[in-house]
């Protein structure tokens, strides 16, 4: 099988289910790198809270796409703060806990590190008076009916990403794991037949459905599944790391 590049989500995926990486699946990640395979991450998460090690990747793209980051790149798609702040301040007055991101900081109408506990990097805001643009507005435990009412505040430009743990996830229409991948495979001079991409949640369809080989974790969501070309392992075990061993090494 002929892989040019390799895109990875992170948690549930090459993050185990207790957050760390294991030194099989580093050493096949450094295997294929020395190869000349191109090797990103793809994760929801800000780029603050990538954790997992960077030095084995040449890009990482964050915030479902908003952000891309490497040594040649620093790409950023925000929502303007004149169109995210009616939605800001609709979810905050129907009781909605939330935090807008920009630059690594949490802008926010709770103290969030009572649910996530590894973001430090936060301020309490009044939506009314902040002026930001946002790379991404996450709500947290977002209900069918939450899902109902955001969608009436979104405005043509953005969309949302409801992941299997209810964090709901706002981000600008253009800013898709996809759309970054596309990106960096321009900027790469990879076909997009030659890339093969690893997933497990709702926000990882688009870009198994994108590349020429999507990978649905064996702990993926069924959606995930039906919209992956193959199933690897669990991400307990090494799942990402044996499929690449096996069909690319």
């Amino acid at each position: 099988m002929k892989i040019a590049m390799i895109v990875i989500d992170l948690d549930d995926t090459l993050l185990r289910r207790d957050k760390t990486v294991t030194d099989y699946s580093k050493d096949v990640l450094r295997r294929c790198r020395k190869i000349g395979i191109k090797t990103a991450i793809a994760t929801g998460r800000g780029h603050p809270e990538v954790v997992a090690p960077t030095e084995l990747f040449d890009a990482i793209i964050a915030n479902n796409g908003a952000n891309i980051f490497g040594d040649d790149i620093e790409i950023r798609r925000c929502i303007p703060y004149t169109e995210a702040k009616s939605l800001l301040l609709a979810c905050h007055n129907h009781g909605m806990r939330l935090t807008s991101q920009f630059g690594g900081m949490h802008y926010t109408n709770f103290d969030i590190s009572q649910i996530w506990p590894y973001i430090k990097d936060f301020e309490i805001v009044d939506f009314a008076s902040h002026a930001l643009d946002s790379e991404k507005i996450c709500i947290e435990g977002v209900t069918p009916e939450d899902m109902v009412f955001v969608e009436q505040h979104l405005t043509n430009d953005m969309y949302l990403k409801v992941a299997r743990d209810g964090l709901g996830m706002v981000m600008h229409s253009k800013a898709t794991k996809s759309g970054a991948i596309a990106q960096l495979s321009d900027r790469w001079n990879v076909s997009i037949s030659e890339i093969v991409a690893f997933g497990d949640d709702l926000n990882d369809i688009d870009m198994l459905q994108y590349v020429g080989v999507g990978i649905a974790m064996d702990n993926a969501l069924d959606e995930v599944k039906i919209a992956a070309d193959f199933i690897c392992g669990d991400c307990d075990d090494d799942g990402v790391a044996k499929w690449l061993e096996e069909n690319v090494l």
